[in-house]
C-alpha cells in the first residue's frame, strides 16, 4: 500500500488508516472475533495507522487491539502504529462527564493505556480535545516530557483550532491533527488546515462517510436503540431526508464510475492532498475491504466537480454534534 508521512516531524503511515472506536459499542453491538479479523485484515492490507481512544469503552478497545496485535504475526505487529486519544471521562453508565488536560492526568492516562495496549510505547499520543481549564502548552509540555522519557514517539492533537495548534507547535512539534473531515463537513478548509500546511502538520481524517451517512448504506429503520446516532442532528428527521439526498445524488456518480458510494466518499477526501491520511471506521472485513477500494479509484478534474456540484460545501443540514458537544469543540470557534 501507498505509504506517506503524517507532517514533517511524523512517522511512515500507509494513506488510509482503521479507526477502532466502532468496535466498542458505540454504533450499537458488535462481533468481537469480527473486529479481530478485521484488524488482522487491516494489517495484512497494508494498513498501519490503529486509531482507538481510552475511553472508547472505558478500556475495552485498547484491549481488543491489544488481544488482536498479540495474534497477529509478528511483521504486522511491528509495522503498526498505535495512535491514542486521552482525556475523555465517563461516569459508569457511559456518560461523558468531563475532559482532563492536566500533565499529573495525561501521565496517569498513559500509564493504564500502556498496561491496556501491552506496550512499551505509544506512537501518537494526544488530547481528544482542548480542557478549557489547562493550556495546551502544559498538555503538550507532560507529552513533551513523556517522548522524553520514552513513553511516546510523537505527539498528535484533535479537534482544536488554528491558534491552539499554533500554540501547541510552539512547545513540540506536531504531526497530525485529527478531525472531521468529509464532503459534508468542511469546516477546517478556511483556517485549520491551512494552519497545518504552513506548520507542516498532517491530517488524519475521521468521520470520512460521517458515521455512516454517506456510506451509502445507512438505513434509519435499521439503528439499534443504543447507537449514539439517534442524538446526532445530522441523523434526526427533517435533516436526514435532506442529508439522504445528497447521498443518493453521490450515488449517480458513484455508479457511473463502477464504484460504491463509500468508495467515491473516501477517494474525495484523498484527492484533497498527500498530507490528508482517512481514518476509516470499518468494523467488518467486508466494509474494510470496500472502503480500501477507494484506492483503486481515481477522480479527474472532471469528477471531482461533479461531486463538488453534487454535495456542494456547507450542503448537509444539521451540525455534526449534538448542541452541547459543538460548545466544547475548539475547532469550532470563530
Amino acid at each position: 500500500m501507498k505509504q506517506t508521512r503524517l507532517g514533517k516531524a511524523g512517522p511512515q503511515t500507509a494513506v488510509i488508516g482503521l479507526g477502532c472506536m466502532g468496535m466498542s459499542g458505540v454504533y450499537g453491538p458488535s462481533d468481537r472475533a469480527e473486529s479481530i479479523a478485521t484488524i488482522h485484515a487491516a494489517l495484512e492490507a497494508g494498513v498501519t495507522l490503529l486509531d482507538t481512544g481510552d475511553f472508547y469503552g472505558m478500556g475495552h478497545n485498547e484491549m481488543l487491539i491489544s488481544e488482536a496485535l498479540k495474534s497477529a504475526p509478528p511483521s504486522r505487529r511491528d509495522a503498526a502504529i498505535l495512535s491514542v486519544k486521552f482525556g475523555g471521562m465517563r461516569d459508569p453508565k457511559g456518560n461523558f462527564i468531563a475532559f482532563d488536560g492536566r500533565p499529573v492526568a495525561v501521565k496517569n492516562a498513559l500509564a493504564y493505556t500502556l498496561q491496556r495496549l501491552g506496550v512499551e510505547h505509544i506512537d501518537i499520543y494526544r488530547p481528544a480535545r482542548l480542557d478549557a481549564n489547562v493550556p495546551v502548552e502544559d498538555t503538550v509540555g507532560a507529552i513533551r516530557e513523556m517522548i522524553e522519557a520514552g513513553y511516546v514517539r510523537h505527539v498528535g492533537l484533535s479537534e482544536v483550532g488554528a491558534e491552539t495548534i499554533r500554540k501547541a507547535a510552539a512547545v513540540h512539534p506536531v504531526c497530525d491533527l485529527q478531525i472531521e473531515y468529509s464532503l459534508i463537513s468542511r469546516g477546517i478548509e478556511e483556517a485549520i488546515l491551512p494552519a497545518c500546511r504552513e506548520l507542516g502538520i498532517g491530517i488524519t481524517a475521521y468521520g470520512v462517510l460521517s458515521r455512516g451517512l454517506i456510506s451509502g448504506h445507512w438505513n434509519k429503520d435499521a439503528a439499534q436503540s443504543n447507537d449514539w446516532r439517534n442524538n446526532s442532528p445530522r441523523f434526526q428527521q427533517g435533516n436526514v431526508e435532506r442529508n439522504l439526498a445528497l447521498v443518493d445524488a453521490l450515488r449517480k456518480i458513484a455508479d457511473a464510475k463502477g464504484a460504491s458510494v463509500a468508495q467515491i466518499a473516501i477517494a474525495w477526501v484523498l484527492a484533497q492532498g498527500d498530507d490528508i491520511v482517512p481514518v476509516i471506521g470499518a468494523r467488518r472485513r467486508d466494509r474494510l475491504t470496500e472502503s480500501l477500494g477507494a484506492l483503486d479509484v481515481k477522480l479527474s478534474k472532471e469528477d471531482l466537480a461533479a461531486i463538488e456540484s453534487a454535495v456542494p460545501k456547507g450542503a448537509a443540514a444539521g451540525d455534526r454534534y449534538e448542541a452541547v458537544q459543538m460548545a466544547h469543540l475548539d475547532s469550532e470557534k470563530k
